[in-house]
């Protein structure tokens, strides 16, 4: 066995292992990431970030959730991972990097804690899809303003009155495939509140993708002024913003932080 080490980071409690250049096989990363990721057998996170060399970016990010699947991005663990790649130059230079979604810029700011940075993610455009299979397992009343989104990665946006009283675990679980994100507007004018369900982990504290899709939705729901370019997304976690630079065709850029947690050593 091989002592290899990586460092654990979170974006707004959204947590994540960074791994370099692991000594395992892609084969076998999967079973890594369970094995990882588990809350109380291994050293818990919501999934595991593989950093590899690619000719032209800062780095190539690849994301296996905690439970062994390969979604195609977080807007959550590209801050982790550029705070990680960050913590590894020395530097706070701006990083294009790589994703199964496309390439993705990052800029960073430093903060008042040296253990915590602000990163900008240009998440390129929010689009529409189909409704997802098994949708009507859920039973949305019709009326109710619904949105089926992507980033890359599958969202469905629902608009609720209220995000605490709705059983997300048991919708969530009826529509595993998907990022499940419920909404209700404000407190603030410039707000909403947001609860995600995500594929491959569960309920999480917070989700960057699905921060942006529920703002995108919301500004087209009018659930915030149409002249607010910058809405705030309250979640369990923390809060993000997401700047819509063209609200029609769906540009957007994710502001949050991320925070370094530990350096962790392990047998491989």
């Amino acid at each position: 066995m091989t002592s290899y080490t990586l460092t654990k980071h979170h974006g707004l409690g959204n947590d994540f292992l960074v791994a370099f250049h692991p000594p395992v096989a892609e084969a076998d990363l999967p079973d890594l990431a369970r094995r990882l990721c588990q809350r109380r057998r291994g050293f818990g996170a919501d999934g595991l970030l593989i950093a590899e060399s690619e000719p032209g970016f800062a780095a190539r990010m690849v994301l296996y959730n905690a439970d062994g699947t390969r979604p195609e991005m977080s807007g959550n663990g590209i801050r982790c991972f550029a705070q990680a790649l960050s913590m590894r130059r020395g530097d706070l230079d701006p990083q294009r990097i790589l994703t199964d979604a496309g390439e993705r810029l990052v800029t960073l700011a430093a903060t008042a804690d040296p253990s915590i940075i602000e990163a900008a993610v240009d998440m390129g455009s929010v689009d529409e899809i189909d409704q997802p299979a098994d949708w009507n397992r859920l039973g949305c009343d019709p009326h109710r303003p619904v949105s089926h989104l992507s980033l890359g990665n599958p969202h469905s946006v629902v608009a609720v009155d209220q995000v605490g009283q709705v059983d997300l675990a048991t919708l969530g679980l009826a529509v595993p495939h998907i990022n499940l994100e419920i909404v209700e507007a404000g407190p603030e004018p410039y707000a909403v509140t947001m609860r995600v369900h995500e594929r491959g982990a569960g309920i999480t504290e917070a989700c960057g993708t699905g921060a942006c899709a529920t703002a995108w939705a919301a500004h087209h729901w009018g659930l915030v002024a149409p002249d607010i370019k910058e809405i705030t997304v309250h979640m369990d976690g923390g809060d993000a913003r997401v700047r819509l630079h063209q609200p029609s065709a769906g540009r957007v850029t994710l502001i949050g932080t991320a925070q370094y947690v530990g350096t962790i050593t392990v047998e491989l």
